[in-house]
């Protein structure tokens, strides 16, 4: 299969081309005057697919229910706002819930066949219990205990080894014994909810900490005295760092100084969309035990307090906020959602790009951002 467009994001630019799609890769990319093509975009954009890395699920699932259906349905559902793979995300719980959680994503990727059966489901995204109990934020507290290799081990049994990326609180984990471990056995470290200093923080990158979590949000604030875990993010700009792209977890002017702080190669833009995804403003689910309503901007929120719980982004949503609202360059904001993601991941070598030999992880977007078609393995989804 052929596809075309004069607008194909080749090597940090658009160009003219044609796409060549075999087996679910890209077999080659030709010019555009030497190609016919079986499907003609005309000037849409074709990018590489997103990848979400944090997001706790969508049209009334949730990563902690553990029901195969829920995440059947959310693969084949979010290819729609251009996510090509993504990692099913948990939030703070008692032992049983995660089990179960992480073994249930691991029996329905089992079956899952990427392409055919929607987004892939890269793995799962670990976050907590292992957290700062002040920048807890609408994790559950009642949950949340200190960290333990032998614990995790276990966990990482149960969920198949498909455990790739861990939110922990390393002021808490003594003698930084799990962030070593899980370092040393590719899991990514990522700092969240943490009330580390800019020092502790320091030392736990040097022991194999790669990423902050949500940048901004559960964690110790920038102070020009005092920098925090926030601080962090900005200064190591050479440390991978998520950002919710929604503009109600951060304002459009803190985007656009995270992303001149990390440049084009380390910002990751995240949904950390919950199951509230897709449904109404006012429409109302529980959250790891707590009640939890959409707001008329799209944010969800704690109906007992309040406080901001998560999102309900669309990814070319969050692509459109950071260059139409936040001012970010488009090759900096493509970045965040594709090729960053796959290299903190390790998967940079088949995912996040396009170029022959990669996966055929497509999608076609119009000017307005929003998706006309999604190709997952080669295998469209919208328009089938």
């Amino acid at each position: 299969m052929f596809i075309k467009s004069n607008r194909v994001w080749i090597a940090g630019d658009f160009i003219p081309a044609v796409i060549e799609i075999s087996e679910g890769k890209i077999k080659g990319i030709y010019s555009a005057d030497d190609h016919t093509a079986d499907v003609d975009y005309g000037n849409r954009r074709i990018v590489p697919g997103f990848i979400d890395i944090h997001c706790h699920g969508a049209y009334g699932y949730d990563t902690n229910y553990a029901e195969p259906e829920g995440l059947k349905k959310w693969a084949k559902g979010i290819p729609s706002e251009g996510v090509t793979g993504f990692l099913s995300t948990t939030i703070t719980e008692l032992n049983p819930v995660l089990t179960k959680a992480v073994k249930n994503v691991a029996a329905v990727k089992r079956e899952h066949v990427a392409g055919r059966d929607g987004a892939d489901i890269i793995g799962i995204h670990f976050e907590g219990p292992y957290l700062d109990m002040k920048y807890k934020g609408a994790q559950p507290p009642e949950a949340i205990v200190p960290p333990r290799v032998d614990e995790f081990i276990q966990y990482q049994k149960d969920a198949e080894g498909l455990i790739k990326v861990i939110t922990l609180a390393p002021e808490h984990d003594p003698e930084l014994a799990l962030t070593k471990y899980c370092s040393a056995h590719n899991v990514a470290v990522s700092i969240g909810h943490s009330g580390a200093t800019f020092q502790e923080g320091i030392i736990a990158v040097a022991n194999g900490a790669k990423s902050i979590t949500h940048t901004y949000n559960g964690q110790s604030p920038f102070n020009h005295r005092a920098n925090g875990v926030t601080g962090l993010a900005l200064r190591l700009r050479d440390m991978y760092s998520e950002i919710i792209c929604d503009c109600n977890h951060s304002t459009p002017e803190a985007l656009n100084i995270f992303f001149n702080a990390k440049g084009k190669d380390h910002a990751i833009m995240i949904s950390d969309a919950l199951m509230a995804k897709g449904f109404e403003p006012g429409s109302k689910f529980m959250f790891g035990g707590h009640e939890i309503e959409i707001y008329p901007d799209g944010s969800a929120h704690l109906t007992e307090s309040g406080s901001l719980a998560g999102s309900t982004m669309r990814m070319n949503e969050g692509l459109r906020n950071l260059v139409e609202r936040a001012g970010v360059p488009f090759d900096a904001a493509l970045n965040s959602a594709t090729i960053n993601p796959a290299t903190l991941l390790n998967l940079h070598d088949h995912i996040g790009k396009l170029c022959t030999g990669y996966d055929a992880d497509i999608v076609v977007l119009n000017d307005d951002y929003s998706v006309e078609e999604t190709y997952c393995k080669g295998i469209a989804q919208l328009q089938k």
